[in-house]
């Protein structure tokens, strides 16, 4: 049994970042594979051939390559996006202008996730241990009137609670009072909010990676504890606790923002803390690499 400890690496190989900034392709071909073997699963599971895959990705590398590399004071040309891409010209000129948009976020979504972490992280709507209060639906802070009514002036509260019933983010208590559901932590299986969350959390987990890849200074915070060979009654009883050690430490780091928010001037820049938990049976090939690796 043995424990590694990554230091801003995508394979979880255990070894400190290079200061070495020069990746070939032929060098990812490994870490790739086992990156997006999971997301080929998901594809195949719900029903995304290769071929739609293959257009969606011809689009992104023509989007990135025209917004991401483009020299300074000069306009993006067709042939030098072909040039960075490999993609034919022709095609480069149809498809310029395509390619998914990754920081809209559902207007709904977008209020129910600022209600929700005002409630978790406001000291007027949190107990002595930073647990969120049972609030009357209406009154003066702290209820849920006040809650609603102090994020949006869009929607009325009880509108916002009827939609939080219907979805069983929240439930009524024998004196009425509104209290939060564990169920408003965990978006519902193919949901609108969890295909967002899906998309956005692994954006800026791999984003962080491939910028410590590529030399970003000071590296950004991407580390990660695993074990192997381990009992299936241990690997369950350790993802338990860390379960609880993650809810500890977001729900303080969401206090702590919160309160920064307060005095902050505002500006154009965004944050994100984030911690995952995995486990699952190894197969044989798993317990060879992991042999190789140590």
């Amino acid at each position: 049994m043995a424990i590694l400890v990554a230091f801003g690496t995508i394979d979880g190989a255990g070894l400190a970042r290079s200061e070495d900034t020069s990746v070939d392709a032929l060098q990812l071909h490994g870490p790739l594979a086992r990156l997006l073997r999971p997301l080929v699963r998901l594809f195949i599971r719900t029903g995304m051939t290769f071929p739609a895959l293959s257009q969606l990705l011809r689009e992104l590398y023509i989007n990135v390559a025209e917004y991401d590399f483009a020299l300074p004071d000069k306009a993006q040309t067709d042939s030098r996006v072909s040039l960075l891409t490999g993609i034919h010209r022709k095609e480069v000129s149809r498809l310029r202008g395509a390619g998914a948009p990754v920081n809209v976020v559902p207007a709904a979504l977008s209020r129910t996730s600022r209600i929700i972490a005002y409630w978790l992280a406001a000291p007027d709507y949190t107990d002595t241990t930073g647990a969120p209060l049972p609030l009357p639906r209406a009154g003066e802070a702290p209820s849920f009137e006040a809650l609603v009514s102090t994020l949006t002036k869009d929607v009325r509260a009880r509108a916002v609670l009827d939609e939080w019933l219907d979805r069983k983010l929240v439930s009524l208590d024998e004196e009425g009072r509104i209290r939060l559901e564990e169920k408003a932590f965990v978006p519902q299986n193919g949901s609108e909010q969890q295909l967002y969350y899906f998309g956005r959390n692994l954006h800026d987990h791999i984003a962080a990676a491939v910028e410590n890849v590529l030399g970003q200074a000071p590296a950004f915070f991407e580390r990660a504890v695993h074990y192997d060979d381990l009992s299936g009654p241990l690997a369950a009883k350790l993802e338990t606790r860390s379960r609880d050690l993650a809810m500890n430490v977001l729900q303080e780091a969401n206090r702590e923002a919160h309160s920064a928010c307060e005095t902050d001037a505002g500006g154009d820049w965004r944050w994100i803390f984030g911690i995952y938990v995995y486990r699952e049976q190894m197969k044989p090939a798993d317990k060879d690499i992991g042999k190789d690796a140590s």
